[in-house]
């Protein structure tokens, strides 16, 4: 592999990583497709002349493809369907670009891209907790939550406004900010609540190659920020639903 090949796919293995643990439902299996799909990369499966972060993308469906039971539809949507939301959404590809990974024509992967999205507009609703310190944003959170049809059960912007609200309302979805300033961790708080509530939880970052380094236990869900309120219907629907399956 050329050296400048090897460069531009380690600045792509966090959301490489990002796209397999959404995929997988896991840390490790996402991280194992990752290193599956690199060993591909490495030892000469080409993928046309897409750029190597798209590259990634292709390989990890491809080997997620071959892995997978063949199934027409997994909570409401099939698997091309998820995959291609998940490309366009929540990993910002373009749709001409997302056909080509996911080896679609243009018109079919809008075709199966419309079907998804009005699947989403009825899709599912819950309670969120948005934990973000910085009121603008939380105000801007707090409006694509309820955009997407959900309802906000408080907004806590220290780590203790967070465990104290969540024990109180026992929301259905939490939307977590990483860095909290002077008010504590996100990530602790979340910690935190989990010790006696289990929810799904969407950490929201500007820095997501920072949450995804693959050395530590990371979350599954991460969004970048600034999001569109559709970005945040996919990933909720992925939180919650991954959410119920694993407790069927």
């Amino acid at each position: 592999m050329p050296e400048s090949q090897r460069s531009a796919l380690i600045q792509a293995l966090p959301y490489g990583r990002r796209f397999a643990r959404a995929l997988t439902r896991s840390q490790p299996r996402g991280d194992l497709l990752v290193a599956q799909s690199l060993r591909s990369l490495a030892t000469g499966h080409q993928t046309d002349d897409l750029p190597p972060l798209c590259c990634l993308y292709r390989e990890i469906a491809r080997h997620f493809g071959n892995q997978i039971e063949a199934a027409p539809t997994e909570n409401g949507l099939t698997v091309t369907q998820r995959q291609l939301l998940l490309l366009l959404t929540l990993e910002e590809v373009a749709p001409d670009m997302a056909a080509k990974i996911l080896d679609l024509t243009p018109e079919k992967a809008h075709a199966e891209a419309e079907r998804a999205y009005t699947f989403l507009k009825t899709g599912i609703q819950t309670l969120v907790l948005i934990i973000e310190d910085e009121p603008i944003i939380a105000m801007d959170i707090e409006e694509l939550v309820l955009q997407c049809g959900h309802k906000v059960v408080g907004v806590a912007h220290t780590q203790d406004d967070a465990v104290r609200i969540a024990k109180a309302t026992k929301p259905g979805l939490i939307l977590a900010d990483i860095n909290l300033g002077t008010g504590g961790d996100g990530m602790r708080a979340v910690a935190e609540i989990v010790k006696t509530h289990n929810t799904p939880i969407i950490y929201v970052t500007a820095y997501p190659e920072r949450l995804l380094t693959g050395e530590t236990s990371e979350p599954s869900f991460v969004i970048t920020k600034p999001f569109e309120p559709l970005t945040l219907a996919v990933a909720t629907y992925q939180a919650v639903s991954d959410f119920d399956l694993a407790r069927s």
